[in-house]
């Protein structure tokens, strides 16, 4: 098939770039010059394992096409995926504009017969309003169907859900479209051994809440796992040991279950306070996700209060080293990291800090002034009062432990993430506080 994605963020260049890995025609359209230009080159502008040596190898291959032109590609394309960011308003509802515009702009340009297909997550009924946009300016003769697929990619390993995906959800009303989409997600659709993928067709309604409703649930597990670990805390319970028992509860399962520093990146956050927007305004008040998006930044502000605990009870002057900036592991996403939270909280109290990221530092810079930004992990823990672990990146596992104390002013390790195993550490002579124990 001929593909065109609209948006080159995650979303739209990791599906783009799978889609052309399985020998399709795919064109990408941005907006930005430098950028498009850069991706013609195999310069990414995000940070995902394994992207940037499938994205080379498509462009090499000319399956992977990239343009700021709505024309030929949209004219020659069976489907049109709308991969653009929704941001959040500052009442918390998605920003839709650019979707809205971008739906112009197909429809202007289509020609024979397309499936266009809204990927960005968008509120209940957005499909529908795209469906009158394109209706008003499309050409007499093109036709077209509208349908809602929904991503459930995690960043960090967004490749490997894409081939592999849990789900596929399709939300279509056309025979035809549905037909199409089927076939065009068989490659990565299709049960093997390993992988049991489910197809749910479903309205296209259905199929917008339904990506919502997934990222709120996760975020609630991910919060009830804080409000378990801090109760544990109170009580003198192993809060890891707790959610991992529960975990095993088959009902329950592993995922999302663990206690840290709190939730970020560009889904759970806007997620979350969209499906609050979304009830709101159709007359229900889901206190439930309120108190989950209470908790997750309660969850954040423990860590400078467990901070001041670990050093006497003032951080005035201190030094502290931060491990880690991006919100998660395997990505440089800066986006509503709790990173920002716990540093903002910290500069309050007149702290020195210096801190280290593997790949998030260069999008740190720009949103975190007041800092050292150090090159490695010794860097970070040299002459350090406390040293905080923010994200849990596969290199701080394996630290020299004993090199880092020697460094120190002050063995002091607070593990936002629960990184390390506290008797190994406390063996090495480090005060070490980690989250529900």
């Amino acid at each position: 098939m001929t593909i065109t994605f609209i948006g080159h963020g995650y979303v739209g260049l990791v599906t783009a770039s799978v889609f052309a890995d399985l020998g399709n025609t795919v064109w990408v359209i941005g907006h930005t010059p430098e950028k498009i230009e850069n991706l013609k080159k195999g310069i990414i502008p995000i940070y995902e394992p394994g992207l940037e040596e499938m994205v080379k190898r498509n462009v090499k291959a000319n399956r992977l096409l990239f343009t700021m032109d709505y024309q030929p590609a949209i004219a020659s394309s069976d489907v049109v995926f709308i991969a653009v960011g929704t941001p959040p308003k500052q009442t918390g509802e998605a920003d839709l504009s650019v979707v809205f515009s971008v739906a112009q702009e197909v429809g202007k340009n289509l020609d024979g017969y397309t499936v266009v297909i809204v990927k960005s997550t968008v509120p209940v009924g957005t499909n529908r309003e795209v469906q009158k946009i394109i209706e008003r300016v499309k050409p007499k003769k093109a036709k077209f169907d509208i349908a809602s697929v929904p991503e459930f990619l995690r960043e960090g390993q967004a490749i490997a859900d894409t081939q592999h995906p849990d789900r596929v959800v399709i939300g279509v009303e056309s025979e035809k479209a549905m037909e199409m989409l089927i076939d065009l997600h068989k490659p990565v659709a299709t049960e093997d051994e390993k992988t049991e993928t489910h197809v749910v067709l479903t309205s296209i309604e259905t199929a917008e809440m339904i990506k919502y409703a997934s990222n709120a649930f996760l975020a609630t597990k991910i919060s009830f796992a804080n409000a378990i670990a801090q109760l544990s805390e109170k009580v003198g319970a192993d809060g890891p040991t707790v959610l991992e028992a529960m975990g095993l509860d088959k009902r329950i399962g592993r995922s999302f279950l663990n206690a840290g520093a709190g939730y970020g990146g560009s889904c759970f956050p806007k997620d979350v306070k969209a499906l609050i927007a979304i009830a709101d305004k159709n007359g229900y008040d889901f206190t439930l996700l309120k108190e989950v998006e209470r908790v997750n930044k309660d969850a954040m502000h423990q860590v400078t209060k467990k901070a001041k605990k670990l050093v006497g009870g003032d951080l005035t002057g201190k030094t502290v080293g931060i491990l880690g900036l991006s919100f998660k592991p395997d990505t440089d996403d800066m986006r509503e990291a709790p990173s920002l939270t716990v540093i903002e909280d910290l500069q309050k109290l007149n702290v020195k800090i210096q801190a280290y990221d593997p790949v998030a530092m260069e999008n740190a810079k720009k949103l975190i002034k007041g800092i050292t930004y150090c090159e490695n992990v010794y860097d970070v823990a040299k002459d350090a009062d406390l040293l905080i672990i923010m994200t849990e990146w596969n290199e701080f596992r394996q630290i020299d432990l004993e090199k880092v104390k020697a460094i120190m002013k002050n063995p002091v390790i607070l593990d936002g993430r629960n990184v390390y195993d506290p008797l190994i550490v406390k063996e090495f002579g480090f005060t070490y506080q980690g989250v529900g124990r």
